[in-house]
């Protein structure tokens, strides 16, 4: 295969930039067991967009190659190049200019006009001219119809087609659009309104930017169409560790969560078959198949809405039974800061007042393990932790002991 910057299949540059260059554990050895020059023609081209970002560390394994981004010297997301680097025949660039040529000045014309136009004014000038048909071109400008770029309107009994007018004040939107590229889920579309400026300044930068999850703006989107429309669809899944395909022929499209610890961006829908609540997470899923409209998704949200109730993270365990853990917080003069703090930060539960230092955090979620990382911020204000999940307190009491082992206490750092 001869290699080039465009690409025809954007799952295969997610694999490779996702797997290798941004987690870089895996040497070239490792990832060129079925075509080393796939992976060669894959990690060029990538080089092409990103080169000022690659970075090689040497181990006994060979050389790894990774991204390296510092989110305060980068104003925009360097993984939205490989959005702009899809693949098309000749035919599609040569008509994308003529159909826009022909349609210039508020210009308004029927399809038979646009293929006559194309033959007489442009490829009477070539030798061997491309092979244009009308059936072509009509699919062609109701492509673009769908995109907002043309519009029909009805003459006779014909389709006349105009390109649609830009009377949007970007300008002014430039900031927004800046900010948006950079924060929203789908800032994938910021990001092209920036391409319209040429000159950009990087108003924004970012304490925890999470740029990875861009490669999942097309995934992202295709679940909230279903979502919006209520509809169902068919999710194909592939294993982080097996590299397996499953699919689901029809799930139920219900939220979208993002961790604020990872970015991570999750699914949960109701899956037909199992009957039940399913999560996945956004980088498993590789494609999405939008179906018909669920007459019954108001239920199932229904569903979700009293799931969330009991969430903490993504996870519920097979039996979605509840774990209930108390937590015992010591806010001493001064520190009213604490007690904020559970309150802003608890995603459930309930705070209670015991006394005038002490207060009890009591919650019944699906999985307490997931909270083991937020408890752990409240090391040496824990008076005490019950948990009906005996795996948890023993987790965090074992933590502890470990940590006085390794750093020494008193020993009443715990009770």
């Amino acid at each position: 295969m001869a290699y080039s910057e465009l690409i025809k299949n954007f799952e295969s540059i997610r694999d490779y930039v996702r797997e290798f260059y941004v987690y870089g554990f895996k040497s070239r050895e490792e990832y060129t067991a079925k075509s080393a020059r796939s992976y060669d023609n894959e990690r060029r081209r990538i080089e092409s967009w990103m080169g000022d970002y690659m970075s090689f560390r040497q181990n006994a394994s060979g050389k790894n190659v990774f991204l390296s981004v510092d989110s305060r010297n980068v104003g925009q997301n360097p993984l939205y190049k490989a959005f702009r680097a899809k693949s098309f025949t000749a035919l599609d660039i040569t008509l994308h200019f003529y159909i826009f040529d022909l349609l210039a000045g508020n210009r308004c014309r029927t399809v038979r006009e646009i293929v006559s136009s194309i033959e007489t004014d442009y490829l009477y000038a070539f030798d061997k001219p491309l092979d244009i048909d009308e059936s072509t071109v009509r699919k062609k400008l109701k492509e673009y119809e769908a995109l907002g770029l043309l519009k029909s309107e009805k003459r006779g009994r014909e389709l006349t087609y105009s390109r649609t007018e830009e009377d949007i004040d970007l300008e002014s939107w430039r900031d927004a659009s800046g900010f948006f590229s950079e924060a929203d889920p789908l800032g994938v579309a910021g990001a092209f309104l920036l391409d319209k400026y040429t000159d950009l300044h990087d108003y924004f930068s970012f304490k925890h930017h999470y740029i990875l999850h861009a490669l999942e703006g097309e995934v992202l989107y295709e679940l909230l169409d279903a979502i919006s429309g209520h509809r169902s669809a068919a999710i194909t899944l592939v294993s982080a560790r097996r590299r397996r395909e499953s699919s689901t022929k029809r799930a139920i499209p219900l939220k979208i969560y993002v961790s604020t610890q990872t970015g991570r961006r999750y699914l949960l829908c109701y899956h037909h078959g199992l009957q039940h609540l399913m999560s996945y997470r956004l980088d498993s899923i590789r494609s999405v198949k939008v179906l018909d409209i669920e007459p019954e998704f108001e239920k199932y949200l229904g569903y979700a809405e009293k799931y969330n109730e009991y969430m903490w993270g993504m996870s519920h365990g097979e039996s979605f039974s509840l774990d209930h853990i108390e937590m015992l917080v010591r806010v001493g003069p001064g520190e009213e800061h604490i007690l904020q703090r559970l309150k802003r930060e608890r995603r459930c539960g309930r705070i209670e007042k015991i006394d005038a230092f002490t207060y009890s955090f009591i919650a019944d979620v699906y999985d307490a393990n997931e909270m083991l990382p937020w408890i752990r911020t409240f090391i040496g204000r824990i008076t005490g932790l019950k948990c009906n999940n005996e795996y948890v307190t023993e987790t965090f009491f074992s933590d502890m002991n470990a940590l006085r082992q390794m750093y020494g206490g008193d020993g009443n750092a715990v009770q």
